[in-house]
């Protein structure tokens, strides 16, 4: 199929064929190539637990059969892309997200039954964990900007205000959780304040990287792998964000460009995170690599 020198569409495709899961093949057939949407939700629910939640390595990093509110992130993510994140799936969903949250009413990133599972070290198995906006902003976010009603937002919604009122030292994904949050949240003025201080604490604490040729100059945070930065496109991964006001043209442009020009010889895109199994590595770049492709095209730099 596609060589190296062929369109970054077309070689990404030949990287998606290659290499990818069934559910992230369909994915790419039903964005890039006008493929049917039922194949995707097909695909997604060889996942599901009859818990209403999901499991089994739908999101790389954590491995085994048990149900985790990461998963249903990412199942919920899914959903939204084919435009069917409503009805009795997302019902069943928010049922399992009751079940599972903490008196705060919000989620935890790990439960204690991944305990005995294989997960990446990063992410901690603890007896009591507790609520976070890791793990609750994205979903409450996405929920909301589907309109979707269900009584679990009340509390979690509440919950992600007050974490987000509160950041004063963060680190990229966490930032990256509030914007989903305030992306999608109802209360858009209020949201709009939230941003502007977020973005000055991103800008205050060089959480990203304004210019890629001198990204070893910009701090990475603890925890993090060596070469695991955040640039300006993954906070403001459309131009609709609230985090598209954090940068100027040319910062975003530096970012986009530093962006497509990370699409390796095989057509996918690298894994910057840190590697801890031969296949969460294998699993995560098909991910990595429909993310920059809809990035870059939300920005109208996928040509046609």
């Amino acid at each position: 199929m596609a060589g190296t020198g062929a369109h970054p569409l077309a070689r990404a495709e030949h990287f998606i064929w290659l290499t990818a899961r069934v559910l992230e093949q369909r994915r790419f057939a039903h964005r890039f190539l006008d493929g049917a949407r039922d194949p995707v939700e097909t695909a997604l629910a060889a996942y599901r637990n009859e818990d209403g939640g999901y499991a089994h390595a739908l999101e790389p990093d954590l491995r085994g059969p048990v149900s985790q509110p990461l998963h249903t992130a990412h199942a919920l993510s899914v959903l939204d892309s084919i435009g069917r994140c409503d009805g009795l799936r997302v019902e069943r969903i928010c049922r399992y997200l009751s079940d599972v949250s903490t008196k705060e009413g919000a989620l935890p990133a790990l439960l204690p039954s991944q305990r005995g599972y294989p997960a990446a070290p990063f992410v901690p198995v603890v007896d009591d964990p507790p609520a976070e906006l890791l793990a609750t902003g994205p979903i409450v976010g996405l929920l909301h900007r589907n309109e979707v009603w269900h009584a679990w937002l009340f509390r979690a919604t509440d919950f992600c205000w007050s974490a987000v009122d509160a950041l004063e030292q963060s680190h990229p994904y966490e930032i990256e959780a509030a914007i989903a949050f305030l992306d999608g949240v109802p209360d858009r003025a209020r949201a709009e304040r939230a941003a502007d201080r977020l973005g000055r604490l991103v800008r205050g604490q060089r959480l990203a990287v304004l210019d890629p040729s001198r990204r070893a100059e910009y701090p990475v945070a603890p925890g993090y792998a060596p070469d695991e930065h955040h640039f300006p496109h993954d906070y403001a991964r459309t131009p609709e964000s609230l985090a598209r006001r954090w940068f100027t043209d040319e910062e975003l442009e530096r970012s986009l460009a530093h962006l497509a020009a990370e699409q390796r010889e095989d057509g996918g895109w690298p894994v910057n995170w840190r590697q801890w199994a031969p296949g969460t590595a294998l699993e995560g770049r098909p991910l990595v690599t429909l993310r920059a492709l809809e990035t870059l095209r939300a920005y109208g730099r996928l040509p046609a």
